[in-house]
């Protein structure tokens, strides 16, 4: 039986291997699983709803986001993330249900996650351009009850999460999670798993924390800041607007990246110096380790002005890029970043409390101070 396991497993590995071929390597601090299928529409809910229903002793029937039926235990202790941006999300809800985690916690994790959760085996993820990366033996030997797949459903989500149930011989679920939506994202795995009270209160939080966002913007209105982010190695790949990348930047600023095929992939889109003088942004964002310790004695970045009167910032990360790298619901950290730094004069807010409630929601971490003041050492105005 084990043996013809692991040769499922195999073969779904080779199905999934076929996407990642194409993909190119994410750079450090962006999202190592892009979406194939564009910019989710802000305003966009999830394609069909989810619902339980009791069946056989020991068992009921979920219908998830896919308007899939399928057959799960009645009681799950035993779950797999699909990937990091699902990993995320299940680990504010449910931490102690992991058999396993799809991608390493970065060194920079250390200090907010508990230790206990770094002797969870890497799974790998299921499909995406680390498809290779899938651990065929342990995913096998982790033995979860349910595989959760979260986010944005690309056009063939049902017959992938079909033939991931199929092969593994282990129910696969896919529920839909927009930044607009995530409340309705914690409502239904909450459904799923059990933990409709626990989640409500995630739920709650991401439904205030949005509305909050979007009475900003309508104070700020015409007075949006002119804002580009830039990424990479050299600092000239950008955040294009109206890329699934660029989903809460487009929401708060006027996104100056305007390209004629925004990438939906973390590396963001290739740009140049004389392209980015052209746009000459008002304030620069800098993705975490790309250039922004160096560009203010550089003479070239020194022809922006937005580095000329030091309107530049690092995007504070720890234990994620807090602007959604991956693209979870770690973006509410930076819609309460951006709000603070960019519109003072419009928010009610203490910067500090907001994010450490999120820690405590989120990462099950009661953040300090000092911690904080590392984490936006770079974030914050410079005058």
């Amino acid at each position: 039986m084990q043996k013809k396991a692991l040769s499922l497993l195999l073969a779904l590995a080779m199905v999934f291997s076929l996407a990642a071929c194409a993909q190119t390597p994410a750079q450090p601090g962006t999202d190592p699983t892009p979406s194939a299928s564009g910019s989710p529409s802000p305003s966009a809910a999830p394609s069909a709803e989810p619902s339980v229903e009791p069946t056989a002793a020991g068992t009921r029937s979920f219908t998830d986001s896919c308007g899939r039926t399928v057959e799960i235990p009645a009681d799950i202790s035993r779950i797999a993330p699909s990937g990091p941006m699902a990993q995320i999300v299940l680990f504010a809800l449910a931490p102690d249900k992991f058999v396993g985690i799809a991608s390493k916690w970065s060194k920079e994790t250390e200090s907010f996650i508990d230790g206990s959760y770094y002797n969870l085996p890497v799974l790998g993820q299921l499909y995406g351009s680390s498809a290779g990366e899938l651990n065929l033996e342990t995913l096998a030997a982790a033995d979860p009850q349910v595989i959760i797949d979260i986010g944005e459903p690309k056009k063939t989500i049902a017959e992938d999460m079909d033939a991931m149930s199929e092969q593994l011989g282990i129910p696969a679920v896919h529920i839909d999670a927009y930044t607009a939506t995530m409340g309705d994202t914690y409502r239904l795995l909450g459904e799923l798993l059990g933990l409709e009270e626990e989640a409500a209160v995630l739920a709650d939080y991401c439904d205030e924390i949005y509305a909050n966002t979007l009475s900003l913007m309508e104070k700020v209105g015409d007075n949006r800041a002119n804002v580009l982010y830039c990424l990479g190695d050299e600092g000239l790949n950008v955040i294009a607007k109206d890329s699934y990348h660029g989903e809460v930047l487009d929401l708060m600023t006027n996104n100056l990246a305007v390209v004629d095929a925004p990438s939906s992939k973390g590396t963001g889109n290739e740009s140049d110096m004389e392209q980015l003088i052209l746009w000459d942004p008002d304030v620069i964002l800098f993705a975490p380790q790309s250039i922004y310790a160096t560009v203010d004695g550089d003479a070239t970045w020194q022809s922006l002005k937005a580095i000329r009167n030091g309107d530049y910032y690092e995007v504070p990360f720890g234990p994620y890029n807090w602007m959604g790298f991956p693209p979870s619901v770690n973006r509410y950290l930076g819609m309460l970043w951006m709000g603070s730094l960019l519109y003072p004069a419009y928010v009610d807010y203490d910067l500090y409390t907001e994010v450490a409630r999120y820690y405590k929601l989120f990462y099950h971490c009661d953040l300090t101070q000092e911690q904080f003041d590392a984490l936006t050492a770079n974030s914050t105005g410079k005058k």
